[in-house]
């Protein structure tokens, strides 16, 4: 099967599937917020999923699995691809990554020439943080919040290149964009050079105001660089609605692809600047394809980006964002405010999407983590780091009320 039979092959499940022509157009009346608290509906969807019974999933957040319709189009593309062999590699390879690559840029509203498919977040970020021309002196700005190994990179080129750090405090809580603005703004010196900051906060769900920030640093002649993990086929945007510079994702988070797929965004007028990872001299200066000379790896994965994206928009992104954050909401507003127990993630629901971040007063978190999964079966992982000790809780589509029930009854119960 070569690239004309691969690409009839592809596309993931429609709702048109999974409910009956009355059903869905009574749901195509409801708006998506309206939308967010109909179980009929999501527990349709759930039915798509091969969820194990032995505990109650709320740790989403690393890698959320596949539907059973994208995961059964991705076994048949690995076998498809075993098939053929060194063929199907030498001869079809790039033109079927391309048509992946192509379909990506157009979900994220930039240009294919701007954007490559990488394996995960951490990749294509260090592929920027390592690629500049970085000099004696320069500097960077950060949060303690973000990823850890995006930290380590920056930290990587002070010992390397003989930059200078400054990681910024984010608050918890903020009372205005402009509150959030200012903790980078403040940060920034005549040296800086990169800004980077999360689209979401992998530790604590906090969604910053990408564009206001992105407005600051650039009026001061620094380029961003933003950690959208978390962000990307979770919330509705687009690239120029960012005005970001740079942009990495993983893509099975919340596309749902396979394990091992990534994308990283570069805008325009900033590749020629950025040195590859890995030399590369069939690609022009100003190519981002000189970014991603990869070698030999899991093609099928790249097929199967397609399934997931045509999974994602039949069910649609501004009803799966108004369901994240309802989940959210639902469980977070019953714990908020309650003794003892202690929300690190925004009130405001706007600041907020699927992740949450929860402790106990005086309890250590893996701790939590342990108790809520021993005796309750509800499986998080535990954050002490940055001055966030909790667990946090990322739900996915086909998590129930009952489920996030559960969770409160436990928080309630471990807190006294």
């Amino acid at each position: 099967m070569l690239k004309r039979d691969f690409v009839r092959t592809l596309g993931g499940a429609s709702l048109s599937l999974l409910f009956a022509p009355s059903q869905l157009a009574a749901f195509n009346r409801l708006s998506a917020t309206d939308l967010a608290a109909r179980a009929d509906f999501w527990d349709t969807l759930r039915s798509q999923y091969l969820l194990t019974p032995a505990y109650i999933n709320l740790e989403n957040g690393y890698y959320s699995m596949q539907s059973e319709p994208v995961l059964e189009k991705f076994i048949a593309h690995v076998k498809e691809v075993n098939v053929l062999a060194a063929r199907y590699m030498r001869t079809v390879q790039a033109d079927n990554k391309r048509l992946a690559q192509e379909r990506l840029a157009q979900m994220a509203g930039c240009g294919a020439d701007e954007l490559i498919i990488t394996r995960n977040t951490t990749e294509s970020l260090d592929t920027v943080i390592a690629g500049f021309d970085w000099k004696p002196g320069d500097h960077a700005v950060m949060a303690v919040h973000d990823y850890g190994a995006m930290l380590d990179q920056f930290k990587l080129m002070g010992r390397r290149w003989g930059i200078t750090n400054t990681a910024v405090t984010v608050p918890f809580d903020p009372r205005s964009d402009a509150e959030v603005v200012q903790v980078y703004a403040n940060a920034i010196t005549p040296k800086t050079r990169l800004l980077m900051i999360s689209h979401m906060i992998n530790i604590t769900g906090h969604v910053l105001p990408v564009r206001a920030i992105c407005d600051m640093a650039h009026a001061k002649g620094v380029p961003v660089m933003v950690d959208g993990a978390h962000a990307f086929a979770q919330f509705d945007f687009r690239m120029p609605d960012l005005d970001c510079d740079y942009y990495g994702a993983s893509l099975h988070k919340w596309l749902g692809t396979p394990l091992g797929a990534g994308m990283l965004y570069v805008k325009k007028s900033r590749i020629a600047a950025l040195w590859p990872m890995f030399g590369d001299e069939g690609a022009a200066v100003d190519d981002i394809r000189k970014l991603n000379h990869t070698g030999t790896h899991p093609v099928h994965t790249d097929l199967t980006i397609l399934d997931a994206i045509a999974y994602h928009e039949s069910i649609g992104i501004a009803r799966k964002e108004a369901r994240l954050r309802w989940l959210q909401q639902y469980w977070t507003t019953k714990v908020r405010g309650h003794k003892n127990v202690v929300l690190f993630t925004p009130t405001d629901p706007k600041r907020t999407g699927a992740i949450a971040n929860v402790g106990i007063v005086g309890m250590p978190p893996g701790e939590l983590a342990k108790v809520l999964f021993d005796k309750y079966k509800v499986w998080t992982v535990a954050i002490d780091t940055a001055g966030v000790t909790g667990v946090r809780i990322a739900p996915q589509l086909f998590t129930t009320t009952q489920e996030l029930d559960t969770l409160v009854r436990a928080i309630r119960e471990i807190a006294g």
